[in-house]
């Protein structure tokens, strides 16, 4: 799904977080140490002590710098009965490597995931604001819209942008724009139902995907952001702005139920994706041109059929 020109790369779901799968990695963990526990007390080959090294990653995988190192602990305590028939005995030097092995792999394990989770946020999103990219947008976009035809439940679309943000960047730069935008995204976070995915997918531009949710529900929640960023006195290069500084303007379109029929393929909900988007960024344009500051609903039978607007002014 592409929903601007300027969209590039493979915009393919980030990897599920490994949270998702601890439940069944515990007892994995569990039966795979006193598995290789009761191996290397039969043979006590460095071969098999080796296999310690499975549960430590994938308990550092799942459960992070703590599991990591807690099962490397649990690894140290299990080689030390396996291979010590005489506890008083003093470790070799073979038995310190293996010890510290142990702990070194659960904490780089750890450590690795720790960053690879951390570049994974940091590829969905947009550094301004704190909400999507474009590029997990789009992906969630698709899934949304997929799961709506499925289930065959209302699905909506909003497409805002910053008013008359060019004045506010020529006449106090751009810096005072970006903090403007900034201001905007988190008012859009804060005020998302729990449901929602937001982005920021140009400058000043942001959309916010609606799953379940009406064409009069939506433009309910859109007329509430006109008016909280109309009431805000936002603090911009450091001085406090009066209220009605800042006004967005709202483009609304929504994905109605449809009778009963079978399931499209992926392309068709790529399209209706696409069609659902440049249904919202038409409606926004409308609402530019009527004014700003104000909410616009595209009106249609379908997205691709005759259509007209209807207009909500923000108080």
């Amino acid at each position: 799904m592409r929903l601007t020109s300027s969209s590039i790369g493979d915009s393919s779901p980030p990897p599920a977080s490994p949270r998702s799968s601890r439940l069944w990695a515990l007892p994995v963990i569990v039966v795979g140490c006193l598995a290789i526990f009761v191996f290397d007390r039969t043979t006590g080959t460095a071969p098999v002590q080796h296999l310690y090294y499975l549960p430590i990653i994938l308990a550092a995988y799942h459960f992070g710098k703590r599991g990591g190192l807690t099962v490397a602990l649990a690894a140290v305590v299990l080689y030390h009965f396996a291979n010590r028939s005489q506890p008083t005995h003093p470790y070799q030097e073979s038995d310190i490597i293996q010890i510290a092995l142990f702990l070194a792999v659960g904490a780089v394990t750890a450590k690795l995931v720790h960053d690879a989770g951390r570049l994974r946020t940091l590829a969905m999103t947009d550094d301004l604001t704190g909400l999507h990219n474009l590029r997990s947008f789009e992906a969630r976009l698709l899934s949304l819209v997929r799961t709506s035809r499925q289930a065959n439940v209302p699905f909506s679309l909003l497409v805002l942008d910053v008013d008359c943000l060019k004045d506010l960047n020529d006449q106090h730069g751009h810096l005072a724009g970006a903090e403007a935008v900034r201001t905007v995204g988190h008012i859009i976070a804060v005020h998302l139902p729990p449901d929602g995915v937001a982005c920021r997918y140009g400058g000043d531009e942001f959309a916010v995907a609606l799953p379940c949710c009406t064409a009069s529900r939506a433009e309910q929640i859109a007329a509430g952001l006109c008016e909280v960023v109309n009431a805000t006195e936002p603090l911009i290069i450091g001085r406090r702005w009066p209220i009605g500084t800042l006004s967005v303007s709202v483009g609304v379109a929504c994905r109605s139920m449809q009778p009963p029929g079978p399931v499209s393929l992926l392309e068709t909900d790529e399209q209706e994706g696409e069609s659902l988007f440049r249904a919202a960024d038409e409606a926004l344009y409308q609402a530019k041109a009527s004014g700003r500051n104000r909410v616009c609903v595209f009106k249609a039978l379908s997205l691709s059929s005759a259509h007209s607007f209807a207009c909500l002014e923000s108080h």
